[in-house]
């Protein structure tokens, strides 16, 4: 058994069966592309190139993403009826331009009872056959039974003496779902078409499912996923084969368009099942060479989430309109990452950097910010607020007369930089990223309409502790961000003094609260058994389940772990609850 990437600098080589085709060998490919939802020709032409791209290695069937032709989720546009119909005949302009290569694409199907996430089967200019999705997710960011109606039936099709089946994500997922009525029915390969979004080391968890069904069902397994940024969730790729041991036989890059190729020998069966829907009864045969071995990468857990983060920040704004980006530079650690994951994005010529200082702004803090936009070779601006800061007190000063000093007059600092932020944005046309980070979203420390005001909150789902992981790793690929930014006390500098851990726990203990509160939905004594003090648990729910309003008004952002704050977390604002 042989594989191939096409473009793939190999660094090392995986080893497989065989060099030589053999007769009873069936050439599959896996093509793993970034479509863009509602760009019904667009995502079209990209099934073309890559048709254009497999005819020269003799492939005898293709496969292309979940809803490839609308793209992944199209949610409300599901809702208009045009969106619905557009799309249909986009399919069948596509499928008229097919060849001799099998072609599964995802894409919609509509009936007088409903609507379907479907899989069409393309040969010779035919819609050869569509089967429909089965199992509909409906839990965490997923919402298909909003939209769909379920699929019955299990098909499999037939093309020469191959015997498959064809089923979409959530139907492989379970033991026995509809790939165990295929393999039952005959089918030897299995080609089932993803969207499903990344989450830090998700790419485990379903190549053992695959592993699993693949040796379950004694099925070869032909898995292929969407790649690239759709609002708050990246598609990771790291599409796979597996074979019918339950083997890995090799993957796709991570975090990029890919063409995957192998041969496989699905064991044809001596009999032709009945309930096969004919493609052809002869595959066309095909000149075609042996396939050289590919590299299987894996990558570290920092490096995933950092590729994650710059995928979905890239597919963010450039499938938006936008090409310019502004970060408020303040000199800290958040903001730090936030432009070096823009710069590695979009392009140092495309990041504006704005340093905004007051009077509580150190001299080291400027430093950093400086040093760090001339590491990353971008735009720096200055831009004092102190004018601004007093004028704001002057005029407040009548209606604040007899009260104290407290977090108003440090909010307004950050409130004037949300706006000079926002001018930029209007003026120029840069997208506006904010920095605040999921500790600081969790528990409301972050300034509604002030560090909060923009347009993509890049670290949204980062936990603390994870922005400097993440920091030090971009260090490790070259040298950018500040050692200092790195080792000094986390402050907002919006006060004389001020630390992080005047208002906050300790990250090391912090993080681990939230993670169990919010991603485990573990109780307040659940979490104090885990040997947190019961009034530090008690005070960081508290702060969470406050500042429900505040998350409500944030910017989308980029989904990285398996609970994120938006689709996957709908709390009611107004809650009486507390457990």
């Amino acid at each position: 058994m042989a594989s191939f990437s096409a473009g793939l600098t190999r660094r090392r080589r995986a080893l497989f069966y065989c060099h030589t085709m053999k007769k009873d060998n069936v050439r599959i490919a896996i093509a793993q592309v970034n479509s863009t939802v509602g760009d019904l020709e667009g995502n079209s032409r990209k099934v073309s190139q890559y048709l254009n791209r497999v005819k020269g290695f003799g492939v005898d069937i293709v496969s292309f993403p979940e809803l490839m032709l609308t793209g992944y989720p199209p949610e409300d546009l599901l809702l208009k009826p045009k969106f619905v119909s557009d799309s249909i005949d986009v399919l069948k302009s596509l499928a008229r331009d097919v060849g001799d290569v099998v072609v599964v694409v995802g894409c919609v199907d509509k009936d007088k009872y409903g609507l379907y996430n479907a899989a069409a089967v393309l040969y010779q200019g035919k819609i050869c056959g569509v089967y429909r999705k089965i199992l509909l997710p409906n839990y965490g960011v997923f919402d298909e039974k909003r939209y769909f109606s379920a699929g019955s039936q299990a098909k499999i099709f037939r093309a020469g003496d191959l015997v498959f089946g064809v089923n979409i994500c959530e139907d492989i997922w379970h033991e026995q779902g509809p790939l165990a009525q295929q393999a039952k029915l005959g089918a030897g390969l299995i080609v089932n078409i993803n969207a499903s979004p990344y989450h830090a080391g998700k790419v485990r968890m379903r190549q053992a499912i695959l592993q699993k069904q693949a040796k379950a069902h004694k099925v070869f397994i032909s898995y292929v996923n969407l790649v690239g940024g759709q609002d708050e969730l990246v598609f990771d790729g790291q599409s796979m084969f597996i074979s019918a041991q339950g083997r890995l036989i090799t993957r796709a890059e991570a975090f990029k368009e890919d063409l995957l190729i192998t041969d496989i020998n699905p064991g044809l069966p001596g009999k032709k099942p009945a309930q096969a829907t004919v493609i052809t009864q002869a595959l066309s045969l095909k000149e075609r060479a042996p396939l050289p071995a590919r590299e299987i990468k894996s990558l570290e857990p920092e490096a995933e989430v950092y590729q994650a983060l710059v995928l979905g920040l890239r597919d963010y704004v450039v499938k938006n309109g936008f090409q310019k980006v502004v970060v408020g530079l303040s000199g800290g650690v958040d903001s730090a990452l936030v432009a070096t994951l823009a710069a590695d994005a979009l392009g140092k010529e495309n990041v504006i950097a704005v340093f905004m200082p007051s009077h509580y702004s150190s001299r080291e803090s400027q430093e950093d910010a400086r040093y760090l936009a001339e590491n990353l070779g971008i735009k720096f601006i200055q831009v004092p607020i102190e004018q601004i800061y007093r004028l704001y007190l002057l005029v407040l000063e009548p209606h604040f007369m007899g009260s104290e000093r407290d977090i108003t007059e440090e909010n307004l600092q950050a409130r004037i930089r949300g706006n000079l932020l926002m001018a930029f944005s209007n003026k120029f046309g840069w997208l506006v990223l904010t920095t605040g980070n999921k500790s600081e979203m969790s528990t409301g420390y972050a300034t509604l309409y002030g560090d909060m005001a923009g347009g993509f909150a890049v670290i949204k789902d980062i936990p603390k502790i994870l922005v400097y992981r993440l920091c030090r790793y971009r260090n490790s690929l070259g040298f950018v961000i500040p050692d200092r930014v790195l080792t000094k006390a986390p402050t907002a500098e919006l006060k004389p003094q001020q630390k992080d851990s005047d208002s906050l726990p300790a990250y090391d203990e912090l993080d681990p609260i939230l993670k169990a509160y919010i991603e485990e939905d573990k109780g307040i004594s659940q979490i104090t058994s885990l040997g947190y003090a019961p009034e530090t648990v008690g005070k960081v729910i508290a702060m969470v389940d406050k500042s429900e309003y505040k998350r409500r008004q944030a910017p989308p952002g980029i989904k990285i772990t398996p609970k994120a704050f938006g689709k996957d977390r709908r709390m009611p604002i107004t809650n009486k609850y507390r457990g």
